[in-house]
This record gives structure tokens, C-alpha cells and sequence, in this order.
């Protein structure tokens, strides 16, 4: 109905997409919380799909809000010269019934089509997901608790099979969504997804799963970003990437750690993003590891001259990119912060490690209860409009 309506404006190209990308980015900005529930900013699923290069295949989205994560995945197709209504196929899940009409508006947008189903992940497995997928995106919700962990064991006490890594201890889903994204993919699938940067140092039964992971090869990549690249959170957050055919290659043991604390344009005072010779740039660092050949459409030639010389061989770059072995990985207790790999570039200072990352989980668990006190609030104002 409303590609009708606007038929008349005979716009040509993808102006439509641009359009609805700009109101959704604009509402996200504005509403903040609720906005952040279905809205990704776009430079960082840019940058995911950069690094994990959907070139053809299967994509599963299973938290995929409004849809962006696929629209970009297509971009990235067109922009190798193919077709993406017949190099991907493209499946989700939203638990919000509205959200997942606003996923197909915005496949409809950008003329695609796709099965996005109505559930909620965590009980519910309407794509039958296990092992099934050539690509898996996600933003999911952070550090939620209000999972019924007991609805993900069966009556003989055996956990899902989508949960990979088990269930933890503690009442976080971060791990459960972890262990889902690598139960979903196939032997050769990759996943890209955006978490909490206190998932990459949390203890306990988390860190088992983290070591089961890590101790599995197929751990990627994994990169910090700054603050404020996102509208929900003021925090930075982490990036990680998993690769199953990794986990059979030379690179098994190797895990690459990119800080992109440092890399950003400086959108408004409370906003930032990527620009798109910097997404280029991170991509072509993951490009020169895997042994691939760098791109350079977007402008980042200098750059990666300037950075990893003519010759254009990975090497390890003090404050930006260090490989770790799985054995340094289990000397740094298992953790998958880049900070404690990559350290700082000459010159410059280095910071307080440890102090900063208690303050980071301080002020992530502050702002996870800032969102709980406005979602009560708005409960207990439409219980006290019953009652009146």
C-alpha cells in the first residue's frame, strides 16, 4: 500500500530504502530506548557485514528488529556486481508482532522479501535452525533476565540443542544468545553480532562457555568500539565474529583482536559513527588476516598504506590489531576484551585496564536498570489508569 501511494513520485533507485532509513534512524535517536529495540545504526551493521561478507547463502537474523541487518546484506551484494534477490535468502525472527510488520516494510522498501516469523527465540525455533545457516546477524537485547531458564531444558533435563554453550549459572542471556548464533550456522556458516562488553570478561559458569567456545576454533574476530556509537546505550561495545570453517584452517588457534576505540567521525556530541573508508579499513585488516585480497572503493588505500606498508602483509599494529594464540587467550583467563591484547600505540598512554572496564560494567549495569525503571514505570501507570 505504501509503494502505491508513492508510485506517482516515479522516484528511481533506492530512494525509498534511503527514505525509510533515514525516519527510522531519526526515531531511534529521538526515542531512544524504544527506539534502540528495533534499530541497529547503520555503519555498525556496515561494518558486521564487511567482515562477514554475505556473499551468498542462507542469512538468519533470529532478534532482526526492523530488517536493517538484511537490507545491508543486500547492498553488500549489489555492490559486487550480483544480484541479491538470487544470491541470499533471508530469514527472521521478531517477538514483537508490529516490529516484524515494520522488518517486511522495510524488505518491501528495498525490494526484497524474506520469512520473518513472530516468536520468541529463546522458546520458540519456528526456522529449525540448528546447523541450517551459510550467515548469522544480530543486536540482541543485553544482559536480559527475564528468561524462564527452566522452558530451555526438556523433560529429561537435556538443554535445547540451539544452546550450544549450555545455560548459565546466572540470570544473563548474553551466553544463550552466543550459543545460539554458533549452534545456527553450518560447517562453513559465519556470525556477526553486536554485546555487551561485559560479556568478553565475565567470570563463572559464563567464562566456562567462553573457553568452550574459544577452545572450539571457530572464534574469528573480535572488535572494541567506541562510546556512543549507539542511540541505546552510551557505552561501547563489542563485536565478535565466529567462523566455522576457521575452526578446521591454520588459523584455528588464532583469534584476531582489532581496538577501534580510536576510529570515528564525530556525528553530533552524543553520537558518532563509521564512515565509509573507516568500515572499509576494519574490513580490510580481517581481509589482509584471512589472506584475502584488500578493497579499496571507498577510500581506504592511504590508509592501509600508511598503516600496514606497500607490501600490504597482515602485521600486528600496536593500538589497533594484535592475533592472539588460544594460548595467550587462556593466560588472560579466557577473556575476549582486545584491550588486554592489543595495547597502545607509541607515544600514547596506557590507561587503567582494569579500573576501566569495572567502570564500563558499573555504568552498563546502571543504564540495564534505568531501562527496567522506565519499562515499570509505564507499567504501573497503565495499572493505575485501570484502577482509576
Amino acid at each position: 500500500d505504501l509503494l502505491r501511494l508513492l508510485e506517482p513520485l516515479k522516484i528511481e533507485g533506492d530512494a525509498y530504502g534511503l527514505i525509510f532509513e533515514y525516519f527510522m534512524g531519526e526515531f531511534a535517536s529521538a526515542f531512544m530506548q524504544k527506539g534502540g529495540e528495533y534499530f541497529t545504526p547503520n555503519s555498525i551493521v556496515k561494518l558486521i557485514v564487511e567482515v562477514i561478507e554475505p556473499y551468498h547463502g542462507k542469512i538468519l537474523d533470529p532478534a532482526c528488529g526492523s530488517g536493517g541487518m538484511f537490507v545491508h546484506s543486500a547492498e553488500f551484494v549489489k555492490r559486487h556486481h550480483k544480484d541479491p534477490t538470487r544470491e541470499i535468502a533471508v530469514y527472521g525472527v521478531e517477538k514483537m508482532e508490529d516490529t516484524q510488520k515494520l522488518c517486511r516494510l522495510n524488505l518491501a522498501v528495498h525490494g526484497l522479501s524474506g520469512d520473518v516469523r513472530v516468536a520468541n527465540v529463546y522458546y520458540e525455533d519456528p526456522h529449525q535452525m540448528v546447523g541450517k545457516f551459510d550467515f548469522v546477524m544480530a543486536n540482541p537485547p543485553f544482559n536480559q533476565s527475564e528468561v524462564d531458564r527452566d522452558r530451555l531444558v526438556n523433560e529429561a533435563g537435556k538443554v535445547d540443542a540451539r544452546f550450544s554453550l549450555g545455560v548459565p549459572s546466572v540470570n544473563n542471556a548474553n551466553y544463550l544468545w552466543i550459543g545460539l548464533f554458533a549452534a545456527a550456522l553450518n560447517d562453513h556458516g559465519r556470525a556477526g553480532f553486536v554485546m555487551a562488553n561485559s560479556a568478553s570478561d565475565a567470570g563463572g559458569s559464563e567464562r566456562e562457555m567462553r573457553r568452550k567456545l574459544v577452545e572450539s576454533g571457530i572464534v574469528d574476530v573480535i572488535v572494541a568500539t567506541s562510546p556512543n556509537m549507539f542511540f541505546t546505550v552510551t557505552l561501547p561495545v563489542t563485536l565478535w565474529f565466529l567462523d566455522k570453517a576457521k575452526a578446521k584452517g591454520e588459523r584455528a588457534d588464532e583469534v584476531l583482536f582489532i581496538d577501534a576505540r580510536h576510529i570515528f567521525r564525530q556525528v553530533t556530541r552524543a553520537h558518532r559513527d563509521y564512515t565509509a573508508d573507516q568500515i572499509e579499513f576494519l574490513g580490510n585488516i580481517v581481509r589482509l588476516w584471512r589472506g584475502e585480497e584488500e578493497e579499496v572503493e571507498q577510500g581506504s588505500a592511504a590508509l592501509m598504506t600508511a598503516t600496514f606498508g606497500e607490501d600490504g602483509a597482515y602485521r600486528d599494529v600496536p593500538g589497533l590489531c594484535k592475533v592472539a594464540t588460544r594460548a595467550e587467550i587462556a593466560a588472560q583467563d579466557w577473556s575476549l576484551n582486545p584491550g588486554r591484547y592489543v595495547g597502545v600505540a607509541a607515544g600514547e598512554q596506557p590507561d587503567d585496564e582494569d579500573f576501566r572496564l569495572r567502570l564500563e560494567a558499573l555504568q552498563e549495569e546502571l543504564e540495564g536498570l534505568n531501562a527496567e525503571a522506565a519499562r515499570l514505570q509505564t507499567v504501573i501507570a497503565q495499572n493505575v489508569a485501570k484502577v482509576l
